[in-house]
């Protein structure tokens, strides 16, 4: 997605792409685990290290996505997905995802422009 190596931009917004993908794929696992006894729900976190990245020159390869467990309290079984929160996670990240997905789009459009495309 990068238009040169230097692209800062498109380097947040492939990272933050990646980022909430992962998310996604972790809030998947844990519904699918909800009813799994001793199971202990995920979170990712890649925010705190995008800003950082943009905050100096930043490639992709400056963020990372740090997975760990919740510390949600768990339930007698063990469990600790509360499938509310989840269901909310799973829907932000959706809308986030999209919203970067378009920002991307629109880049490369004011980029084709710029250079005299159609």
């Amino acid at each position: 997605m990068l238009i040169s190596a230097s692209d800062p931009v498109a380097a947040a917004l492939g990272s933050a792409l990646d980022g909430l993908a992962l998310r996604q794929r972790v809030v998947a696992d844990n519904i699918a685990n909800m009813d799994t006894p001793g199971f202990i729900a995920s979170t990712v976190d890649f925010e705190g290290s995008l800003r950082s990245a943009l905050s100096g020159s930043m490639t992709e390869a400056d963020v990372s996505s740090t997975v760990s467990a919740s510390t949600a309290l768990p339930g007698a079984d063990g469990n600790n997905v509360d499938l509310g929160t989840e269901t909310l996670n799973a829907m932000q990240s959706t809308f986030r995802y999209q919203l970067v997905s378009r920002a991307v789009g629109d880049r490369a459009a004011l980029v084709t422009t710029a250079i005299g495309g159609w």
